[in-house]
């Protein structure tokens, strides 16, 4: 029998897509077999996915799946610790070079740091690439050459960056690996959460390459040219909603920064198209605090909130987790979040100063509670837009600066066509008071099929009284912080 030639092993991990992969690419132009590879580690320190990220990573390998046999290659599951599955799959094959693209946590970046070594020196080829970041961040740089500590400035010098290559198209020719190696079913992996609350995630997600690709095209045709002024609405469909597909690597920021650049240069757009793409920035941002502060989901940025007197009321918690507040924007987001995985950002950032300015419950809880229920839950983006809202992150929000929730809804849901949707016990509530229905005359609550404490809660608390709570805090920290007043 004629000996199989040996494979390149290409490991797929947040970069489940064919084009702009430079992994795949530099694989494809060696001409050698190709036999990709997904593992699901058991070995490292990475923080493990949360339900809803689960759901959205066991139908994107599904989805690669079948591309990869679209074009003649099979897909190797294989479960346990990275360089013992990455050893048997080399003693199996023959292998003799490894690629992937590389991760920013620092558990991650130590593991691949391992295994590179490992395999290095054992004498196999192993090449890694920047695949998921426009810029890598140790190439982001201040005039004084340290790291950014503040968006504006980091953004303005990533906008004007030409240094961003254009994105690689998926290779022509992907030759297969000719022999047999065992794998595992997707099923094996237990990747879809056991409650049925994920049940209705796909009726408004297609995990996979082709679903990225669509919606970005879809909000190029259209939404982007509204996006500055439709972004905050969470009732119209004005955002792009490709974070998911980011997270897990359907999609590039590479295709999306120039594929967006491309189709608004000439447009009256081109302005949206700049907010749009400030957006990508904060997630480029988001890396570059992660890779320089590896606890960022876990510890203080600012280390003077390490003295914030928070709360532990675990009855407002539960509320706030289910949207039973009393506060109707906060209880659409809540629902929306449970309901589809994912929550309209101008509505995150409504939640979560909820959360921590008005229950002052630790922004870690409510970080934690998104890991877990958002398709799109990122280890960057996730802990870095928490710690910018309670105040304790590089270039926060100031604590005192408490979202107002009657008036965020007012003026960011004014027909409450969000509220509506995501709280049918208030859907016949008037809008005078759809934001406060607890001031509402009884007459327009009965009108309405509406008994406060019954079919819809009563505030859990009063926002005035709230807010000076959080204000007490807030010099309680600054008090207990100086040192003339600690002494």
């Amino acid at each position: 029998m004629a000996k199989v030639a040996a494979p390149i092993l290409v490991w797929f991990r947040r970069d489940l897509r064919l084009a702009d992969n430079p992994a795949l690419t530099f694989a494809a132009e060696t001409g050698r077999p190709i036999l990709p590879v997904y593992i699901h580690e058991t070995d490292t320190n990475q923080r493990p996915d949360g339900g809803a990220a689960k759901w959205w990573l066991h139908h994107s390998l599904h989805a690669l799946k079948e591309t990869l046999a679209s074009r003649g290659l099979a897909l190797c599951l294989r479960r346990g610790p990275a360089g013992e599955t990455l050893s048997d799959l080399i003693a199996e094959t023959g292998a003799e070079s490894i690629v992937w693209n590389r991760r920013y946590d620092a558990a991650g970046i130590e593991a691949d740091t391992a295994l590179k070594t490992r395999f290095s020196e054992a004498g196999l080829i192993v090449r890694s690439f920047k695949a998921h970041l426009l810029v890598e961040p140790w190439d982001m740089k201040t005039k004084s050459g340290g790291p950014f500590r503040v968006f504006t400035p980091f953004w303005r010098t990533l906008s004007v960056r030409d240094d961003i290559a254009d994105p690689y198209p998926a290779p022509d020719a992907l030759t297969p690996f000719d022999a047999s190696v065992d794998s595992l079913a997707i099923e094996d992996l237990d990747l879809t959460p056991a409650r049925d609350w994920a049940d209705a995630f796909s009726d408004v997600w297609t995990p996979g390459e082709a679903g990225a690709t669509e919606r970005l095209g879809a909000f190029l045709s259209s939404a982007v040219a509204g996006y500055s002024d439709r972004r905050d609405l969470p009732g119209q469909s004005g955002t792009s909603r490709l974070s998911p597909h980011l997270r897990f690597g359907e999609i590039s920021p590479r295709m999306i920064w120039h594929e967006t650049r491309a189709a608004t240069r000439s447009k009256a757009s081109a302005a949206s198209a700049q907010t749009f793409l400030s957006e990508i920035a904060w997630r480029e941002f988001s890396y570059h605090l992660l890779y320089y502060n590896p606890d960022l989901a876990t510890k203080n940025y600012a280390a003077t909130f390490d003295a914030f007197p928070w709360g532990d009321d675990a009855g407002h918690l539960k509320a706030w987790q289910r949207g039973q507040t009393g506060y109707p924007i906060v209880d659409a987001g809540m629902r929306e979040l449970w309901r589809f995985g994912w929550m309209h950002n101008r509505v995150r950032m409504i939640t979560a100063s909820f959360l921590t300015k008005h229950l002052l419950i630790d922004w870690r809880r409510g970080e934690d509670w998104f890991w877990d229920t958002l398709v799109d839950a990122d280890p960057a983006s996730n802990a870095a837009s928490w710690q910018w809202v309670a105040g304790s992150g590089a270039d926060a929000a100031p604590y005192f600066r408490i979202f107002n929730p009657i008036l965020q809804g007012e003026k960011f849901d004014p027909e409450g066509l969000y509220i509506r949707s995501h709280v049918p016990e208030l859907a016949r509530l008037d809008r005078k008071w759809l934001h406060k229905p607890w001031e509402a005359p009884a007459a327009v609550l009965d009108a309405a099929g509406i008994r406060l404490g019954e079919t819809y809660p009563r505030p859990i608390v009063d926002h005035r009284s709230a807010r000076q709570a959080a204000l007490d805090a807030y010099q309680s920290m600054k008090s207990a912080d100086s040192p003339a007043l600690s002494a």
